[in-house]
């Protein structure tokens, strides 16, 4: 039976009964839907809009209809509306009278904004747990590689000298600030919509702040017809999730860079990898490949979602159903890419032998050359143009600007002496960088000491 069906004398058309319902999809909200009807009712009871007798006999019986489901002993019929219909249905069947006073005060579209404001909000504590996982993964990548060196790129060109620790330094930074915009939307969204009713709140002497905090929210929402058509909380998740997804993406997109033979930096393991069914050695990276490439399905969610509101007018519309597919699908996504994606770089292997050879095949020392000069009192300009030569004659003898001899040196400048080799390693390329942010090992060293407070103090 439906919850609405007094008003009609016939029944809906079939085809709109299946395109009406959202029990297939919203039935995943069965906690949320009854722990906000167990805080309504004690709410209801505490203003003596029911009695505490009918308060206990729901709440006994809603407990137990959540083990029942949890156990599987009760299974949710795909046949009722929504998830709303279906406990409240449930719970008349095994209550009677009390049962049917269950949503005194309230409406299905307050009921439904408050189910998918709890469900997001636990979406975005296990999200946040996840990111600090990958984030502590990172970690341990960063403190292992401190003298791990490798070149920096920008244009995807050879630039100059990091570190592994360094590089994935940056990765660090990123998932920080996705913890943050989590962080962000958990606050602005924390308000109680329970007792909005279906725009224009109701007559009965309700406790919404009551309710709120029975439910652990700061408080109750100010306006009743917000409180039931608001989803801004759901574009603010969707945009997070995006650029959760956007970081992951350009990880990925390196470690597939790394693992193919032009770069050889990362052997995956097994477990994370695929082969071919016609070449024997082939080992693909697929788990960053599919990380990247649903990356645009998590995208597409944000777009529907922004989309779906554009043009909607007060209050609520039955628009607004089409926000929990495409939002579980994107939660479901991102936190599965996050485990994943874990799991593959925990497991990496890092060529640091070819990693160092290819930051210094690629001339990545070549500015710390024209800082010798300069530091030993030659002109900025004319020390470029300098080094400029340097590395035409190294990519003509196919050699490093470590490879020259200091007669090489000397033959197109005699500035040049000695400590040059000294000066252009890899080593003290990189450690001469200390400013805050670089890689130098004294700077990394001290990031680290501050990521380790950030994680686990």
């Amino acid at each position: 039976m439906k919850l609405w069906g007094g008003r009609f004398t016939k029944d809906t058309n079939t085809l709109v009964d299946n395109f009406n319902a959202s029990i297939t999809f919203d039935k995943r909200f069965w906690r949320e839907d009854i722990e906000g009807s167990i805080a309504h009712i004690t709410m209801l009871a505490k203003q003596g809009i029911i009695s505490n007798e009918e308060k206990d006999i729901m709440k006994d019986a809603l407990i137990q209809i959540a083990e029942d489901i949890e156990t599987g002993k009760l299974e949710i019929s795909d046949d009722s509306e929504d998830i709303h219909s279906f406990i409240e249905a449930v719970l008349t069947e095994r209550t009677g009278e009390p049962g049917k006073k269950l949503h005194t005060g309230r409406s299905r579209n307050d009921q439904v904004a408050l189910d998918m404001k709890l469900y997001v909000r636990k979406q975005i504590t296990e999200t946040d747990n996840l990111l600090k996982e990958l984030l502590k993964t990172i970690h341990g990548i960063m403190k292992d590689n401190t003298e791990t060196y490798m070149p920096g790129f920008t244009h995807l060109q050879k630039a100059q000298p990091v570190t592994l620790a360094h590089h994935m330094g940056a990765y660090f930074e990123m998932f920080k600030r996705d913890r943050l915009r989590l962080a962000d939307t958990y606050k602005r969204m924390n308000t109680c919509p329970l007792g909005a009713g279906a725009l224009a709140g109701t007559t009965y002497p309700l406790d919404r702040d009551y309710s709120a905090t029975l439910l652990g929210f700061d408080a109750a929402t100010d306006n009743s017809m917000d409180s039931v058509s608001d989803r801004d909380y759901i574009v603010e998740l969707l945009n997070a999730l995006s650029i959760i997804m956007m970081h992951l993406s350009r990880f990925s997109e390196e470690i597939i860079l790394w693992n193919s033979n032009e770069y050889r930096f990362v052997e995956i393991d097994d477990a994370y990898s695929t082969g071919s069914s016609i070449m024997p050695q082939k080992k693909n990276p697929d788990i960053a490949e599919l990380v990247r490439g649903k990356t645009g399905r998590v995208y597409g969610a944000l777009i529907s979602m922004l989309t779906t509101l554009k043009g909607l007018p007060l209050a609520y519309n039955k628009d607004m159903q089409e926000d929990k597919e495409l939002t579980f699908d994107a939660i479901d996504t991102v936190k599965d890419c996050i485990k994943l994606f874990d799991g593959m770089l925990a497991t990496i292997r890092f060529n640091r032998l070819r990693m160092e050879e290819s930051a210094k095949s690629g001339f990545t020392n070549a500015t710390d050359a024209a800082d010798y000069l300069v530091n030993h009192g030659v002109a900025f300009r004319d020390a470029h143009a300098i080094v400029g030569r340097l590395v035409l004659f190294c990519i003509d003898k196919n050699i490093s600007l470590d490879d020259m001899t200091l007669e090489e040196y000397k033959a197109i400048s005699p500035v040049f002496e000695e400590d040059i080799f000294e000066n252009i390693s890899m080593k003290t390329c990189v450690d001469r960088r200390n400013t805050k942010g670089a890689p130098g090992r004294d700077a990394m060293q001290a990031v680290i000491k501050q990521n380790e407070k950030y994680l686990f103090d």
